[in-house]
């Protein structure tokens, strides 16, 4: 079963794009079972979840930790934003908060009350669960802007169309307001525009026009009747595109033809902690954006899996020589050098604290 509550550091697209892979929903299944465990065991690598969360979490005081009372680490959490913090029944404002380290967080991996207040970690009636953080929790949180809202839904609706579907794809965390979207899969939705021109059945007819060339968007894919295009350009009225996209056939379209594009998403609602509300027609949508090679490493953990498969995961890795093992080093990185990379950069070591 498929895990798609849990973010994704890559999307479908991107994993479909690096093998070519076809559009069928067979394809689709495999390559969500491979971002799902790829992803996963990027936490693992890393000993971190790069993905933001609301929550609130507790821990014990004086925490175990030989500690002064004014200072709490955060062990295996990591805090990207402080909202509230409660020590012994008591709220402590934010503004009294010292997050740390201070000159290279997020994320945060302890927090200090502000000796210039009167504030103090405490503990209540019992010390179980006495101090109570809540924030955003995990690595960082790198927004993008991604598109806006093609009409108002309710909070209870999981279609969300878009005006632009170029910067989004299956795997996507989108953010409107304060609430977190989880994109876990994409439709067709008419874009209003239709062909106003006839288009021959030519790989090498690729302009079309379609009214409004600023009403698609490079990177978007398009359908025509039953052949799929990719917007590689816009220039006036026209789009520019990639014929055959996906494998599909190769057809004439005549004036008229309705346009559509990959732009209604199938989302999780008040994911990640939040809240599911009501979207407004026009809302702005934020992507959240993985590290980069973090990114980079799910896209080649789950492309490995995917290239394993057919042979039973028998294929061995060659040099550049041609000999296998180690006695030729490939000229071209390897999924162990992204590896060692992504660890370098955003690992952090196994055991969060030494008493």
């Amino acid at each position: 079963m498929i895990d798609y509550t849990e973010p994704w550091y890559a999307t479908r697209e991107q994993v479909r794009d690096a093998l070519d892979f076809k559009v069928t929903a067979r394809a689709d299944a495999r390559i969500d079972r491979a971002l799902a465990a790829a992803s996963r065991a990027v936490d693992a690598l890393c000993h971190r979840r790069f993905y933001p969360v609301v929550d609130t979490r507790s821990w014990d005081w004086p925490n175990g930790q030989y500690a002064a009372a004014w200072r709490l680490y955060l062990d295996d959490s990591e805090l990207i934003e402080l909202t509230g913090l409660v020590a012994g029944g008591v709220t402590i404002p934010t503004d009294a908060v010292i997050l740390q380290p201070n000159r290279s967080g997020p994320p945060y991996r302890w927090l200090e009350v502000d000796l210039s207040t009167s504030y103090a970690l405490q503990a209540g009636d019992t010390e179980q669960n006495a101090i109570v953080p809540t924030g955003l929790w995990g690595y960082r949180n790198t927004e993008s802007p991604a598109a806006t809202a093609a009409g108002a839904i309710d909070s209870a609706a999981t279609t969300l169309t878009v005006s632009d579907a170029s910067a989004v794809g299956v795997g996507s965390v989108l953010r409107v307001g304060g609430e977190r979207l989880l994109v876990v899969g994409r439709s067709m939705a008419d874009t209003g525009l239709t062909l106003q021109q006839d288009v021959q059945a030519s790989a090498a007819a690729v302009v079309l026009n379609v009214g409004d060339g600023a009403a698609v968007h490079e990177g978007e894919v398009l359908l025509l009747d039953g052949e799929r295009v990719q917007v590689v350009d816009t220039a006036g009225t026209n789009a520019v595109v990639h014929r055959q996209w996906d494998g599909s056939p190769l057809a004439a379209h005549a004036a008229g033809t309705p346009v559509y594009a990959q732009r209604a998403l199938q989302v999780t609602r008040g994911a990640l902690g939040t809240t599911a509300s009501v979207i407004a027609d026009g809302a702005a949508l934020m992507r959240w954006d993985p590290p980069e090679l973090v990114q980079t490493l799910t896209i080649a953990e789950a492309v490995t899996t995917l290239s394993q498969e057919p042979a039973g995961y028998a294929r061995v890795a060659r040099g550049a020589s041609g000999a296998s093992g180690s006695a030729a080093r490939p000229a071209q990185p390897t999924i162990s050098d992204i590896r060692d990379q992504c660890y370098a950069a955003h690992g952090r070591t196994a055991r969060t604290r030494a008493v």
